[in-house]
């Protein structure tokens, strides 16, 4: 598929200095936080090939859907202005006639120029329906729109985490190539999930097993999740590998109170990667992701003690959590 230069790329792969060692674990950080699109994380890879595809197409505006703090709907409206493209989001809020303050993503999206729509939970649960009224409603303004979904988390998204597995590997040090190596991330929409599935297996890289930390929902629904996206990707293209549901390891054990909220051991894991690797996480994914590794390796119930933390991004998200993370 066409894949436009939007990532900067390969992103670098860090060693942990302390807290890797304080946590029990050989621990290497691959920084995807740092892809470019205004600190977009893993969106970017993912844009890449959606915008791509939108500009084959013919489409004028970009449409898509989050939280109020969404990452992938503020990198979405950076992708879109760097394209000479337009963007409109769907934001998930409690009271869409009170929206939060525009602070962090939500700040940002309107900076890039987007176009944004409130939208309550119980809307945003059938939030295909409703983008695609608003998809309609641009039609009838004579625009070309193109819809991506949640997360960009579908089978053309998944593939910009197929190509980052080999770039991992090659960038890896030789034993950790060849021996039993954590492949870490946090699990918010799938996408990322799936493109790391499929791209340890079209690899062949039979010493790696990853894990992925769930920030919301549970882990039957992102295994579904996760699977439902890999089975798409192989029907488009026969050449990737077979993902079986039962073979996905999702830890569920780190959500918090839910989506966006934090607990305070989660605050205390972003305060200790600051102080430790110099290293900023986020309350809403990484943070429970690293959590989720930093807990595990204390059990001893991390597939290997050699861990990969995809860092994802997520650094505007840590604003809204400010009062409580430094007191």
């Amino acid at each position: 598929p066409p894949r436009g230069p939007l990532a900067r790329l390969p992103t670098p792969l860090e060693p942990s200095a302390r807290l890797g060692p304080a946590l029990g674990v050989e621990l290497l950080w691959k920084r995807d936080d740092l892809t470019g699109l205004e600190l977009s994380g893993n969106k970017a890879r993912k844009l890449e090939f959606l915008v791509a595809d939108a500009e084959a197409g013919g489409a004028d505006v970009l449409v898509t859907c989050g939280g109020v703090q969404s990452n992938h709907c503020r990198a979405t409206a950076f992708a879109a202005a760097k394209r000479g493209l337009g963007c409109a989001v769907l934001l998930r809020t409690a009271d869409p006639a009170a929206p939060p303050p525009l602070e962090a993503n939500a700040l940002l999206d309107r900076l890039a120029g987007a176009e944004v729509h409130h939208v309550s939970h119980e809307q945003y649960r059938r939030r295909a329906e409703v983008m695609g009224e608003l998809a309609g409603a641009l039609r009838a303004r004579g625009r070309r729109p193109y819809v991506i979904p949640e997360g960009g988390s579908n089978a053309l998204g998944s593939l910009g985490y197929v190509l980052a597995m080999a770039e991992l590997r090659d960038a890896l040090p030789p034993a950790w190539r060849e021996g039993p190596v954590t492949i870490a991330y946090a699990a918010g929409s799938g996408g990322t999930g799936a493109g790391v599935e499929l791209g340890v297996r079209a690899l062949g890289w039979r010493g790696a097993t990853p894990v992925g930390f769930a920030v919301c929902n549970d882990a039957r629904y992102f295994r579904a999740a996760i699977a439902a996206i890999c089975a798409d990707a192989r029907r488009r293209w026969p050449a990737l590998p077979e993902v079986p549901e039962a073979e996905i390891r999702i830890d569920e054990g780190f959500v918090g109170p839910g989506y966006a909220e934090t607990t305070e051991e989660g605050l205390e894991m972003i305060r200790r990667a600051a102080r430790e690797d110099g290293i900023l996480l986020d309350p809403v994914y990484t943070g429970k992701a690293m959590l989720g590794v930093a807990t595990r390796a204390a059990e001893g119930a991390l597939p290997s003690r050699r861990v990969v933390m995809l860092h994802t991004g997520g650094a505007f998200g840590i604003f809204p959590f400010s009062r409580r993370l430094v007191r």
